[in-house]
């Protein structure tokens, strides 16, 4: 579509050449102008609510303009239809970051890194004369009290071998060295050589059937077949399928964004969650020597994820009656670049939904649980993620990530060494933590809702529990913004339990919804680490914060190079009410990894996720209807499982 009809609709490519005509005539263009997180800055409540179909479109694009040249960059919104600048701040790079990562700074790194004597004597030193040979990994260089790196935008680089000249480099890690690059000035500020000496040399190539051995022969084909179909339709972002109605969005920061999710329930719509998105994802590693011990990044915030989004194909990354939708996002020019198949739609069975064999007559009745899939999926680097949300015929919401593609290599010691684990001879993972904030706005029949912290409990022996048999929960109202960032106890089977303020089921009790979370591990750095301060998000598994308009990401605006305490921290230090108000739920979880010998030299798909579960929402089983599978059942026994 040439223009948008509502407004969540993602951005056009006729609105970025609007955006970019509109900066110009305020005399914002020129060759060193660099443009980023170009989004919708999405309307306020009042706005939505009020809107009609066929009503002008109110349409704000928000915009970091970056000007090499004079080293500076300023945080913009533009108003679309009225072709005005709305709000314009200048950054200041001590305590506001940088923005993120350009495609060109991966270029410049190397070309720097390479122009430099002392890198080039520290690679003649392990051998290598050849500097084609050499691939360099440029990586977003956090903040470790460099007072020289303060207001240059920096990035740090490893190198590694190209041994085969495939992908198959992160097999041969050049260990020891690192250079600090300062892309301001176009020098190496600082190269760090520990003098480790040797570089693996086992070929890493998965695709050589040397490594990989003959494929298997023995595989019959799996078919999934929907000849009549798919249950769901699409129309202008809207899907609909089996009571769920979803609103579908995408820019180039998060990736996939769903809207205004509701669910029909016996004709009565009734809203769940005002936006879902991940916010926010970084990957600390804990690995201490110099090489490595800087290595965090905010795969969201430094390197805007969602343009680095997969185009699917049809049965290799999804399976069945598949639509894809395309995705336009902006590079760093201020052009559009349209993925294609960046989003994937698909029906999947799950199984049994409901089950009972009557014991007194023999007759057994089954249904048959299926879910929808919305799902991309975006290479970071050596990493994959995908991003795959499940909507259940019983109302459950389910979001999976997994995580795939090459684990980040080192030089390994040898012995027992608690910081990486050996891989092939010679050649280390190390340690670290993929861990993500989702945003959730929820909406549980309406914008107030409140926070119940709920925890089983054990009760002692007494006039009350005679035989000790007893055991309840407890409820806690989670009431302010401090008070409301919590950790998961999976010993007390702790879960949060998100309610309206409002609505009520037919037995009195608030409707709600229960998050139910893995309950793994959250930041595991030391109390005064730099990412703890940079990440402040992943020190909490839960936080419940007051509805902003503005207040989007979990580790703040621009994370790159940011010293620490934006996002939820600083969202959460006003402390403001949340019982009864309109409230958003931002819930931290993720993988530690320990690598293993089993993840070389590909990863098999690991996950991390949670589950969101109607607790009281509905009135009875919201799935009695759904009829019986007519392919399901063995007419030559009782009950089909």
């Amino acid at each position: 579509m040439s223009q948008p009809i509502h407004p969540l609709d993602p951005i056009t490519a006729s609105e970025i050449a609007t955006l970019k005509a509109i900066l110009a005539e305020a005399g914002i263009e020129g060759p060193q102008i660099r443009y980023s997180y170009v989004m919708l800055r999405e309307p306020d409540r009042a706005t939505l609510r009020t809107w009609t179909p066929g009503a002008p479109v109110p349409r704000e694009i928000g915009v970091l303009v970056t000007d090499k040249a004079a080293n500076a960059a300023r945080e913009m919104v533009v108003d679309i239809p009225g072709r005005r600048i709305v709000h314009d701040r200048v950054l200041d790079p001590a305590t506001d970051g940088w923005g993120p990562i350009l495609d060109e700074d991966y270029v410049a790194a190397e070309e720097i890194a390479k122009a430099d004597p002392d890198y080039r004597a520290a690679m003649e030193r392990r051998g290598i004369t050849d500097l084609d040979r050499v691939r360099c990994a440029p990586l977003s260089a956090g903040v470790f009290g460099h007072a020289d790196e303060v207001g240059r935008r920096m990035i740090r680089v490893l190198s590694f071998l190209d041994q085969e000249g495939t992908h198959a480099m992160f097999a041969h890690p050049i260990e020891g060295v690192v250079a600090h690059v300062d892309l301001t000035e176009g020098r190496v500020l600082r190269l760090v050589d520990t003098g480790y000496p040797s570089i693996p040399a086992e070929s890493g190539d998965y695709l050589d059937p040397a490594i990989a051995g003959a494929p298997r022969t023995d595989m019959k084909p799996l078919r999934i077949t929907q000849p009549e179909g798919a249950s769901f339709t699409i129309r202008d972002h809207v899907l609909e399928w089996q009571n769920w109605k979803v609103r579908i969005g995408f820019n180039g920061r998060e990736g996939l964004t769903l809207h205004d999710i509701a669910f029909n329930d016996r004709g009565r719509m009734r809203p769940i969650l005002n936006r879902a998105s991940i916010s926010e994802m970084v990957v600390p590693y804990g690995e201490p020597q110099p090489t490595h011990d800087w290595q965090n990044y905010f795969d969201a915030g430094e390197y805007q994820f969602g343009r680095l989004a997969n185009s699917l194909v049809l049965g290799c990354d999804c399976l069945g009656k598949i639509h894809y939708l395309d995705a336009t996002v902006v590079d760093d020019f201020c052009q559009p670049v349209v993925i294609p198949n960046a989003v994937c739609i698909h029906e999947e069975d799950f199984g049994t939904l409901w089950k009972h064999t009557d014991f007194m007559t023999g007759q057994g009745t089954v249904r048959r649980q299926r879910r929808l899939v919305i799902s991309f999926f975006v290479t970071v680097g050596n990493y994959d993620y995908g991003f795959y949300w499940y909507f259940y015929l019983d109302g459950r919401i389910e979001l999976e990530c997994k995580a795939t593609g090459i684990v980040f290599t080192s030089g390994h010691p040898g012995g027992d060494y608690d910081y990486a684990t050996l891989m092939a001879p010679g050649l280390g993972a190390p340690i670290h933590q993929h861990m993500f904030s989702a945003r959730l706005d929820v909406a549980i029949d309406g914008d107030r809702c409140h926070v119940d912290e709920l925890d089983v409990a054990r009760l002692p022996m007494g006039p009350e529990n005679p035989l000790g048999n007893a055991f309840t929960r407890t409820v806690t109202r989670l009431r302010t913004e401090a008070q409301a960032q919590r950790d998961a106890d999976n010993a007390v089977g702790r879960v949060w339990r998100i309610a309206s303020s409002e609505a009520k089921n037919r037995v009195g009790e608030p409707t709600a919804y229960v998050l139910l979370p893995e309950g793994q591990p959250g930041l595991l750095a030391a109390e005064d680490a730099s990412i703890r301060k940079r990440a402040g998000f992943a020190t909490r598994h839960l936080w419940v914060t007051r509805h902003d308009r503005d207040q989007m990401w979990a580790a703040g605006y621009t994370p790159n190079q940011h010293p620490g305490g934006a996002g939820l921290p600083a969202y959460a230090a006003a402390d403001r009410d949340i019982d009864g108000q309109d409230i958003v739920i931002w819930h931290s979880f993720g993988l530690t990894h320990f690598p293993r010998p089993e993840d070389w030299p590909v990863m098999p798909v690991d996950y991390a996720g949670f589950k969101l579960r109607p607790e009281g929402f509905f009135d009875r089983n919201p799935t009695l209807d759904v009829p019986e599978d007519p392919n399901g059942r063995d007419h030559s026994s009782r009950c089909c499982g």
